[in-house]
Parts: C-alpha cells; sequence; structure tokens
C-alpha cells in the first residue's frame, strides 16, 4: 500500500492518506464482486505445501521482526528477512538488559501457564502483569519503551473522498492487492482450521474480507487483511468462534473511549513476547517432516516457498509458491503415472507388476494403465511409452489392453494422438482394445470417430473381459494341431 500509494502522492500528506482510505474502499468492492460471483476457487491453487511453507516464513519473518523489542534496539527500517536480520547484527551490541528480562520473562510465562493452566488467558495475565511492573517501577525510566500516550476517541464514519481520476489510478493496484491481501487471508484461515477439522467457505471470506475494507475505509483505515500475528494470538488464546472478533472490537471501542491512560506503561518488549509466542506456534516441524515423508517433491516445494517468502518478501514469496506449485502440476501431468498390469493368480483383478510381482501377465499382450487424463501436454509421453513397449516385446507383441480407468478427460489433441496410435499400431499388426473407459471420454471418441476406427468390438467394461476377448482372438487364430482329415 505504502509502495503503490507513494508512487501517488507523497508519504504522510492528506493526499497520501485521503488515497489510501479511498484504496481500501476499492480492493473492498472489487473482494465482495469476487464472492459474490464465487471466484473463491482461486484458492484452489494454494496447495498444502505451499500453505505450509508461507505459513512457516510469515512465522519465522514475525519472530525476527519482534527480536528487536525483546531486546530493546531501534526497530528496523522495514520488513523484509535481510533489513531485519542487518538491523539485529548491527544493533544487537546496543540491547537494554531490562527490556531483555522483561521479554524473555513474559515468554517463559506464557509457555508455564500453556502448561500447567492451559485455560488461563496468558497473554492478558502478562500484558496485565508487565503494564503494572512497568507503572510502579516506572521501567520507562530505565529505558524500557511503552506503548505512551495514544488519541482517544472513535473515527468519524463518512464516506472517502470520490474523485474518478484517483479511482482510475487506484485500481490496478487496488486489483493486485485484492487477490494478494485475499490469499494472505485465506492462507491464515485455512491454517487455522486445518488445526480444528473446520471446513472454510472461500466465497464467504472474500465477501468478509471484502466487507471488512469496505467498512474500514467508511472509519477512515487502510486496507486490511487476515493477519498472521493477531489470527495466532487470537487462537492460541482459545477463541473458537467469530464472536472473539466482536468482543475483541468491543474491547477496542471500549478502550479507546475510556481506557487508553491504562495502556499508556504497557511495555512494547510484552507486546513483542505475546506475538512471538503466537508466531512460533504456527511453525509445525512435523507437518514438514511429513510431507517430506510422503512426497519429497512437495516437501521441496515447501522448501521453495519458505526460502522465496523470506527471500523476496511476503507477497512475491506466496506468488511464487503459487506459480511452483502450478508448474509443479504441470510437469507431473506431462510424465504421469504408468503401469504394467498382471493377473493376480486365481482372481479377475489386474494390479501393476512392479508392486505386485505374484501377478502374471499373457505372451503376446501387455496391459497397460495412464494413471492421468490425456491432455496435449503428454501425448508424447504416451507415443513414448507404447514405442518403448513395442521395442521391449518385439515381435511377440500381438495387443495392447489400455486400460483407461483413470482417464477422466481427453482433449483434442490426446484424441487425434490416439487415433495415429490406432493407426500405427493396426500396421504393424497389432490389436488395440480399450478397458474400463469413462461415460465423457467414451463420448469424446465417439463424436471424433476413434471408437468407429478401433470398432465397438475393441471396448470392454473391464480388463478382464478384454483378456478373455484377446484370448478367443488369438485361439480362434492358432493353426489347427490334427492336421488334414
Amino acid at each position: 500500500m505504502a509502495i503503490g500509494v507513494g508512487a501517488l502522492a507523497q508519504a504522510g500528506t492528506g493526499q497520501f492518506l485521503i488515497l489510501a482510505i479511498l484504496l481500501a474502499l476499492c480492493i473492498g468492492v472489487i473482494q465482495l464482486l469476487m464472492g459474490i460471483v464465487r471466484l473463491g476457487f482461486l484458492v484452489n491453487f494454494l496447495s498444502y505445501p505451499v500453505l505450509t511453507g508461507f505459513t512457516t516464513a510469515a512465522a519465522l519473518t514475525i519472530v525476527l521482526s519482534q527480536l528487536g523489542h525483546l531486546l530493546g534496539i531501534p526497530a528496523a527500517n522495514g520488513y523484509g528477512i535481510e533489513a531485519l536480520l542487518t538491523n539485529l547484527v548491527a544493533n544487537v551490541s546496543q540491547f537494554n538488559p531490562v527490556t531483555l528480562a522483561l521479554g524473555a520473562g513474559s515468554v517463559a510465562l506464557m509457555v508455564a501457564l500453556k502448561r500447567t493452566f492451559p485455560r488461563l488467558p496468558g497473554p492478558l495475565v502478562v500484558v496485565v502483569l508487565c503494564t503494572l511492573l512497568a507503572w510502579l517501577l516506572r521501567l520507562n525510566s530505565a529505558g524500557v519503551t511503552v506503548v505512551g500516550h495514544v488519541e482517544g476517541g472513535l473515527p468519524t464514519p463518512g464516506f472517502p473522498a470520490l474523485a474518478w481520476g484517483d479511482i482510475a489510478n487506484l485500481l490496478p493496484l487496488a486489483g493486485a492487492m485484492a487477490l494478494v491481501g485475499f490469499a494472505q487471508s485465506i492462507t491464515v484461515a485455512k491454517t487455522l482450521a486445518r488445526k480444528r477439522g473446520d471446513h472454510i467457505d472461500a466465497n464467504r471470506e472474500l465477501a468478509a474480507v471484502g466487507l471488512a475494507n469496505i467498512g474500514g475505509s467508511l472509519s477512515q483505515a487502510y486496507p486490511v487483511t487476515g493477519g498472521f500475528s493477531r489470527s495466532a494470538v487470537n487462537a492460541r488464546s482459545g477463541a473458537r468462534t467469530q464472536v472473539s472478533n466482536l468482543i475483541t472490537a468491543a474491547l477496542v471501542a471500549l478502550t479507546l473511549l475510556f481506557l487508553l491512560p491504562l495502556v499508556h506503561y504497557l511495555p512494547i518488549a510484552a507486546l513483542a513476547a505475546v506475538i512471538l509466542v503466537a508466531a512460533i506456534g504456527l511453525i509445525d516441524v512435523g507437518e514438514i517432516r511429513y510431507l517430506f515423508r510422503v512426497k519429497k517433491s512437495e516437501g521441496l516445494l515447501l522448501v521453495f516457498t519458505v526460502v522465496a517468502t523470506l527471500g523476496v518478501g511476503i507477497i512475491y514469496g506466496l506468488l511464487l509458491g503459487i506459480a511452483a506449485s502450478i508448474l509443479l502440476f504441470i510437469t507431473l501431468n506431462t510424465r504421469p503415472h504408468s503401469a504394467l498390469l498382471g493377473r493376480l493368480p486365481g482372481t479377475d483383478i489386474f494390479r501393476n507388476t512392479r508392486d505386485f510381482p505374484e501377478a502374471k501377465t499373457i505372451e503376446g499382450l501387455v496391459v497397460l494403465r495412464i494413471d492421468a487424463s490425456l491432455y496435449f501436454a503428454n501425448t508424447e509421453f504416451l507415443k513414448a511409452r507404447l514405442g518403448e513397449i513395442r521395442e521391449q516385446e518385439g515381435a511377440a507383441l500381438s495387443a495392447i489392453i489400455l486400460d483407461a480407468s483413470a482417464i477422466n478427460d481427453l482433449d483434442s489433441s490426446a484424441d487425434t494422438a490416439l487415433h495415429q496410435i490406432a493407426r500405427d499400431l493396426k500396421r504393424s499388426g497389432i490389436e488395440l482394445y480399450v478397458a474400463g473407459v469413462k461415460g465423457p471420454v467414451r463420448r469424446v471418441m465417439m463424436r471424433s470417430g476413434l471408437y468407429e476406427l478401433l470398432g465397438a468390438d475393441h471396448f470392454f467394461f473391464t480388463i478382464d473381459a478384454a483378456v478373455k476377448r484377446y484370448s478367443r482372438t488369438r485361439a480362434s487364430a492358432a493353426p489347427s494341431s490334427t492336421g488334414a482329415p
């Protein structure tokens, strides 16, 4: 927001504030419309490894951003990992022992309370105790930074100044921030929902974030989204429903009207400790190990998202993680898993011969299963796989059964490739049978003429039926062994 609006007005000026408030309105309207037209499916591009990696990197960034407050050193000029680390290294020698003791004690107290009295609101206890301690001992005179004086009162609701020229200039920025803001918000929501087994309706989340921005704009606020640190603190405090937000809003309003003098001595180190403990709770080492154990490619995607987010920032890191996830999906589907099948003894069940060595194959027949939809990006793989089979089997190969049970879709490129494969096999005297083809795929084959090219008698509901047909055909084609009468 600061970078985008700063290109249109100087930071800190009245025009800058007007544009920031107007930007919140634009973002809110865009997000609300996206929710109404049900564009929440965009969240499907947030894969589990990207979600976990982004959460981990964001949590690490939050932890580093709070260490300076715990040490009592000057804040960094920026929130990037490089700026935070540089600031810590350059100023660590200037740490305040009293601030460090207060911050470390706050962390230890919250951890202890969580273990011994889990139902007790640890963050609230820490904030109250540290505020009393800072007031009684006048810790601000010892260099401990406190919240200090804050102007009270509630904002006056009202529409921002609507200038169509300003709206036109802000729309590109508003569109980008609407998408990225929603991505961050839904990431937080999905992370917390996964921990509790809840369900997230992405379209309702979109509309909710949009209404929050519209309401914020009417209350003279800049753009907002679901925040990691505040959400983590809320969840760690035991919040279960949206009522927690209503209570938070009521307490904020009450504080702004009547209680600001009480937070004057609230140490920043105590607030940093609350955020730090909550952020560490977002780092799930067990989940990271699980991903590497289950599928190494997804574990590497998680690491890439962490590195990208730490390296280029939360916004671009998340976008790079999504892009890498899509690229990995495309790459895997260009070379999908395939299997040569054999019959399990005494059954009509066919399984991968690599996983089931006892599965028996039939001389002259190959049963091939492709575990993916066939489309333009993997047609060359299909041709190459069949070429490998023909080369391995040699002249003994007389038929191929394509198990299509895992093929959910067939585009025109793949259908054309199947036409070419069928003609080529026919010229070589090799029969092509298709088993387990699904209705939508069968209809594509019928419309394209592939069904007619192969013949209706080359399509079967099961592999077993296709194998029996092959066996009968082979038996009828075998020369008689009884000789002439």
